[in-house]
Order: structure tokens, then sequence, then C-alpha cells
């Protein structure tokens, strides 16, 4: 049958002349990337008192002293082993962002990585976590999406060793990354304090491209060189610069992590619109309608604690776009990120545009 291949699978033609057909990953998913995430307040919700004791009675102690964990939603969980030594631990995977599975898997390991750059830790050992419908889909897909997600590791001098994988109706595809940080110099949500500026290391833009590439097959170079640039540069420009507080953007968009930090350190974030740097092509991706759900959820929940000032409409959009490996947001100056805010002594919402 015309447009699928011999499973029954969607498919686009790969090249002219060529004879062959390129499944498309993106249209084995009901999303794409971290626009897949539970919305944050029902996450917030699901993960409130976990940790509360039973009963009141006391829980066994673990070892080693958590540093870092659920109570401010921080990128990865730090446990402190000894005065100079932490463990950071972190898990992240998701649905195709993109149609080529050696970039998937490309882009899904640099966002697994990320949370651990975003602590302030540098990964080294991670397993991957693969979902497969190894009915629907050819098997050397899957081998192409791990290979990328082996490539990237590698750049990151981060061992891979094994992992998990299920069948399942839906192709899935991350890692879970322990690394190790110095506990006297991590990078915190909750580390943001009146007076410092806020700077952005990649652009913004990757959720709407991803959402017009999956809706349209056309492909955009710079939005999957942003996906696959590592965070580790950042992260470690941001410690040697003094920076003591730090997040990802990801799937909450700029502004749910920016009301996330803001939250957690006490203060308010005033954004400089003007400032946030974008992707070609974002804008008009939003004005064509490429918008996902995880984007407008996001919105929604950072809406009654924002102050938008003159800004509305796409601008809002824009910021609340709900990214895959995005960059970090510091708090602090770093070489060669552009400043887009800052931090000020709270009051009125938590977040504030101008």
């Amino acid at each position: 049958m015309k447009g699928t291949t011999e499973r029954g699978v969607p498919a686009s033609p790969s090249s002219p002349g060529s004879g062959r057909e390129t499944v498309r990953l993106t249209q084995y998913a009901h999303g794409g990337g971290c626009a897949c995430k539970i919305p944050p307040g029902e996450l917030e919700a699901v993960v409130a008192g976990l940790l509360d004791a039973p009963d009141g009675r006391a829980l066994p102690s673990p070892a080693g002293e958590l540093i870092i964990g659920l109570d401010d939603g921080d990128d990865a969980a730090v446990v402190r082993i000894d005065g100079d030594r932490a463990i950071v631990a972190t898990a992240d995977f998701f649905t195709p962002v993109v149609d080529a599975p050696y970039d998937w898997g490309r882009i899904a390991a640099a966002n697994a990585l990320s949370d651990v750059y975003a602590v302030g830790g540098e990964p080294v050992v991670a397993v991957n976590l693969l979902g497969w419908p190894r009915e629907r889909l050819p098997m050397d897909l899957a081998k192409e999406v791990l290979r990328g997600g082996l490539d990237v590791a590698r750049a990151a001098a981060c061992h891979v060793a094994g992992g998990h994988s299920v069948d399942d109706p839906e192709p899935k595809y991350g890692m879970a990354v322990t690394g190790l940080a110095d506990p006297g110099r991590l990078l915190r949500i909750d580390g943001g304090r009146a007076g410092l500026p806020i700077s952005l290391t990649k652009p913004l833009g990757i959720g709407v491209l991803n959402t017009r590439h999956k809706a349209t097959g056309e492909v955009f170079p710079e939005a999957v060189a942003a996906m696959t640039t590592l965070n580790r540069d950042a992260s470690r420009a941001a410690l040697a610069a003094g920076a003591g507080c730090a997040t990802d953007v990801t799937g909450f968009g700029l502004l749910g992590h920016l009301y996330k930090l803001a939250r957690a350190s006490g203060v308010t974030a005033v954004v400089d619109v003007a400032a946030v740097p974008y992707l070609e092509g974002a804008r008009e991706a939003v004005r064509d309608g490429y918008v996902s759900g995880g984007t407008r959820r996001n919105l929604a929940w950072v809406e009654p604690r924002l102050d938008p000032g003159r800004h509305g409409g796409e601008d809002l959009l824009l910021l609340a776009d709900a990214q895959t490996a995005g960059g970090l947001l510091v708090a602090g100056e770093i070489p060669g990120a552009p400043v887009i805010g800052e931090l000020v002594v709270a009051g009125g919402r938590a977040l504030r545009l101008r």
C-alpha cells in the first residue's frame, strides 16, 4: 500500500530515486520528547508527601546524606558519600522527538546527561532505557537509536553499560545516569538570590519546531544541533563563575522551570522578553499553529503566578514552549550566554515580564 512499509507502518520517501522509504518514528507517539511530560501541577500533587513516615513511625535512614532530593524539584538527586564527593543520580526517557533514529538517540542521551550537568556534576556511567514495539518497527532502527545514545555518551566521557528494554506499544528511549559532584560546589534550584542576573545557554523554540516536524516531516537542523549539544561546557562555566543556582529548561518550558527556581529560592524572577533568544523559524511555527498540548498546559500552570506586563499570545507560548534537551538557566553570568533578566526581592507574583 502506498505510503506504508511492508509492516504497514507510516513511511515517507527517503530521497529521490533511492527506492527506499524511511519510517517516521514520530508517528508512533502520541506526543514527542519532553512535551510528553506529566503536567507540572499534576506531578507535584502525585509526589507530595511521598517521604512522610507512615503513622508517624521513623523510617530507616539510608546510607549517605541526601543533599538534593524531592523538596524543590531539582534536576537530579545528590547524595554526599564523604567530605568532597557526592553521587548524582537521574533518569530521563521519552517518545521520538524526530524521525531519524540516530538523532533521536543522540537527543535523548544529551537530555538525560543534562540533569547531571544541571546540578554541577559530571556523568560517569549510564544505562539504556528502551521501549520498543518489536512487532511494528524493525529492530535495526532500535540499534540506530542505541548507537546515537552511545556516541553522545562517549562524547561526554560517560560509560554506557547495558540497561533495560521492554516490548512497548510506543517507542521510548532514554538513560539512567550516575555521576559525581563536589558537594561544596553544586548548582541548586534553591540557590537563587535577589540581585543576580539570569542567563540562558540555548535558544528557545525547540518544542514548536519539533511539533512542526512531527506534523509535516520538515527537518530543522538547527533544532537538532541545539538538542544534541551537551550542557557540559555551560555547567563548568557556571561553576567557574561561582554560580550556585541553575536548572535546565526542558518539558515545563522556560517559564515553568524559572517559576520553580524562583519559588524554591524565595525570589521573584523578571524576564526581559526582548533579550530571550529563539531558533530560526520558531515564531513562524507558533503563528502557523504548531503548538503542543504540553506547551499549553505549561502556560496554564504558570499564568496564576505570572505578571505578563504588556506581553501575550505568541510571546507567552514561546516562553512556555516545552523544550527537549534545552539549555541551562543560570542565576549568574557566564561567557557566551545572553542575560535574559534578573532575580529581585520577592513581591507580587513569582514571575514578571518586561
